[in-house]
């Protein structure tokens, strides 16, 4: 780790990489999809949801150095839901804020003890449960939008996991309007970023981050969450195998969303409308 004269502290030392040695692969890929989707606005307030992972960390310390440099104002708020975390992970996730200088405001929930005994789809109720959470302790607190560390892996791993195992073509996008809190938009900063330039960035710094702080899942095998798990590595696995043969293979699948021709889709669907090629077929050879 480079250091000058006057020593760094780790937090100066993170903040200084960001700037430098990775400021092409995740900063500048950080601050091009602000840019490109319009992520921030003037007198923005974001809650910048934090988990423990080494995604949501990175991006707090992103969004620390953007306010830096901001060419408009806007606000931050570090938020972190505990939905009844071990103690062991509480104090991880502190003690990480911690060294890498993030001022946490944490609110509790008992979402895990909520969903312990839901037997269909906990994985799913306990997600719903957490970003209606996240919403309302973010309008407390003021904000109109906020922030996931959801990353350009996680993009093109849903795209693939939806044609395979959903038979339907669609994306995680960098932006939504919540639809049950009113003003309220959830943003995704790290759109752009690749998990490999995180994991980097991550040991480079010797950080040891939450995995996942679910306690479900060492005793849940045979359950959903370890399903979902399974295909979501299932697809990274195949990912890897397929640019083996073709290194383009992550770029060509993030840009088939962006590249859709209606004229050769058979079917779609558009606020919550199906659409048919055979609506307008004959309309157009008359």
């Amino acid at each position: 780790m480079q250091n000058t004269d006057k020593k760094r502290s780790t937090a100066e030392d993170i903040e200084y990489s960001i700037r430098k040695k990775f400021h092409k692969n995740i900063f500048s890929r950080f601050a091009k999809a602000i840019n490109v989707y319009e992520l921030l606005q003037e007198g923005d307030r974001v809650a910048v949801c934090i988990s423990g992972g080494k995604d949501s960390m990175l991006m707090a310390k992103c969004f620390q150095e953007l306010q830096k440099h901001r060419k408009f104002y806007f606000e931050l708020i570090f938020l972190v839901m505990d939905p009844g975390y071990r103690k062991a992970n509480r104090e991880r996730i502190e003690q990480n804020a911690q060294i890498m200088d993030i001022p946490l405001t944490i609110f509790e929930t008992q979402i895990f003890d909520a969903v312990e005994h839901v037997e269909k789809s906990p994985c799913y109720l306990c997600a719903r449960m957490r970003r209606g959470y996240l919403y309302s302790k973010a309008a407390e607190y003021g904000c109109n939008k906020i922030a996931l560390g959801h990353h350009y892996d996680d993009v093109i791993e849903t795209i693939l996991m939806g044609m395979l195992y959903s038979g339907q073509i669609q994306t995680m996008m960098p932006k939504l309007h919540s639809t049950n809190f009113k003003g309220m938009e959830l943003i995704r900063p790290l759109y752009l970023v690749h998990e490999n330039d995180i994991k980097r960035w991550r040991d480079y710094h010797a950080l040891h981050f939450l995995q996942c702080a679910c306690h479900f899942t060492d005793q849940c095998a045979n359950s959903d969450i370890a399903e979902i798990t399974s295909k979501r590595q299932e697809t990274k696995e195949l990912i890897c195998s397929l640019k083996e043969k073709n290194p383009f293979i992550e770029g060509n699948l993030f840009k088939s969303v962006e590249n859709v021709n209606l004229d050769t889709i058979i079917a779609y669907k558009q606020n919550k409308k199906r659409h048919h090629f055979l609506d307008t077929y004959d309309l157009k050879n008359p």
